[in-house]
């Protein structure tokens, strides 16, 4: 049985997600992001609820896990939003503070169970997901965003990532063999 909050590792998600339409003008960037969020299911599942809310993945800010996964989904809700804007003619262009926005995130997300930061991520990822699918004419604010919140920004923190999960589990207590 799953742990709360965590992927079921007898679910394979991709067979609950379309590809790209063929044809698709980001084809290619939605089957990147695709296999990096694969990576990153796979990285998250490996641990305990308990360790995705141990703090080392950044330090200073202390980052866990959990804010890594927040991170990553408060982006990719906002990439969403951003799509639907520009589907919508509302869109008035990605002149945004990174760095306010970023911290903007981080502070809403803050001390949220882990169960929060991973449905958020995965609601996140959805919604993106459905409106990028929806966009059908190539532009540079849409590629923007998809830099800014999809594979491009998963491989900013997915080398860490690794390093921060072997970490962790090399933190587990080992069995001994009887008689040793």
């Amino acid at each position: 049985m799953p742990q709360e909050g965590r992927p079921d590792r007898m679910t394979d998600e991709r067979t609950s997600h379309p590809h790209a339409p063929a044809g698709h003008p980001y084809a290619a960037d939605i089957e990147a992001e695709r296999a990096a969020w694969y990576e990153l299911l796979g990285l998250v599942g490996s641990l305990t609820p308990a360790e995705c809310l141990e703090p080392g993945y950044y330090v200073d800010p202390d980052w866990s896990v959990r804010d890594v996964v927040a991170h990553l989904g408060t982006w990719l809700a906002e990439a969403q939003t951003q799509f639907e804007r520009m589907r919508a003619g509302t869109y008035e262009g990605h002149e945004v503070d990174v760095d306010a926005l970023n911290a903007s995130f981080l502070a809403a997300m803050a001390g949220q169970p882990w169960s929060v930061a991973w449905i958020q991520a995965n609601a996140g990822r959805t919604m993106m997901l459905e409106t990028w699918y929806a966009l059908t004419e190539p532009t540079d604010e849409a590629a923007w965003w998809i830099r800014k919140s999809a594979a491009g920004h998963f491989a900013q923190h997915l080398p860490r990532l690794h390093e921060w999960v072997v970490e962790l589990i090399d933190r587990r207590p080992r069995s001994r063999a009887r008689g040793s």
